[in-house]
């Protein structure tokens, strides 16, 4: 179940302007939770995932994204029974766990550690290709994790799950995502059912999650703002590096040249 903040005022698209809030990282600044400065991500070959469209990418912010700055909060309460440090290292260990089915994670080889890069295969629509991406891990401790996107994903920003107590003893469990579009064509498939999409997307993700913890019917509620309406026309070209572009053509070319890879791969002689 999903409920709209209802103390907040909202426009057609549910947002308000106020001013954005930083990825929800724990106030903690020891080095080792952070990510070494990459100037280009590279990743190794991963069961189940396609992998395409990350090796070789800068990663992006929203300053880097060319649509409307959106900041959507997700938040579940857990109850008292369950610590915020649990939480959290369950969601880690099992993160894929709790995806809407059709789409693939595949975190790094030794899991979701800071510098870290996850391999993603995302379902756009039945039938059509899967958009092939990534994330790379840049934050990570006891209470909360953040991902931020490269070049060509759908959006440019950093995505935050964390839990944490609240003055009543709860344990409250949210993700966060600080985005816009990273290209024109994202932003036109936000406008045209892509936030709908999206916030279903970590609703579900989130209910999964708190089912797993011991919630027998878990109620998610979202804040929508739109931090800033404008958009950055000077960054319309990070299109080249669209990839639900780049895997339409990849899929294709796989397809074209399946039957000269099956030739290869017969046994000789």
């Amino acid at each position: 179940m999903t409920t709209q903040r209802p103390d907040l005022p909202t426009d057609d698209a549910g947002s308000a302007p106020v001013a954005p809030l930083l990825p929800a990282v724990s106030p903690r600044r020891d080095a080792d939770n952070w990510a070494a400065n990459v100037q280009r991500l590279t990743v190794e070959k991963r069961d189940g995932v396609r992998g395409t469209n990350v090796s070789g990418r800068r990663l992006t912010g929203p300053i880097q994204g060319f649509g409307k700055m959106w900041q959507k909060t997700y938040v579940t309460p857990l109850g008292a029974n369950v610590t915020p440090e649990h939480a959290i290292s369950e969601w880690r260990a099992h993160f894929a766990d709790f995806w809407p089915k059709g789409n693939r994670f595949a975190g790094g080889l030794a899991g979701l550690n800071p510098g870290d890069v996850a391999l993603i295969d995302m379902s756009l629509a039945p039938g059509a290709p899967r958009l092939s991406t990534g994330v790379m891990v840049l934050y990570a401790d006891e209470q909360s994790f953040t991902f931020m996107t490269p070049q060509g994903h759908m959006f440019a920003g950093w995505i935050t799950f964390s839990a944490e107590r609240t003055t009543a003893g709860i344990t409250e469990l949210q993700a966060q995502v600080l985005l816009r579009a990273n290209d024109p064509i994202y932003e036109l498939a936000l406008i045209f059912g892509g936030h709908r999409k999206e916030n279903a997307f970590w609703a579900h993700t989130l209910t999964a999650v708190a089912r797993y913890l011991g919630v027998a019917d878990p109620v998610v509620v979202k804040t929508i703002v739109c931090v800033d309406k404008k958009r950055q026309w000077r960054h319309w070209t990070n299109v080249w590096h669209n990839a639900a572009i780049r895997s339409v053509f990849q899929s294709m070319a796989r397809t074209v040249t399946a039957p000269v890879r099956r030739l290869r791969a017969r046994p000789r002689g």
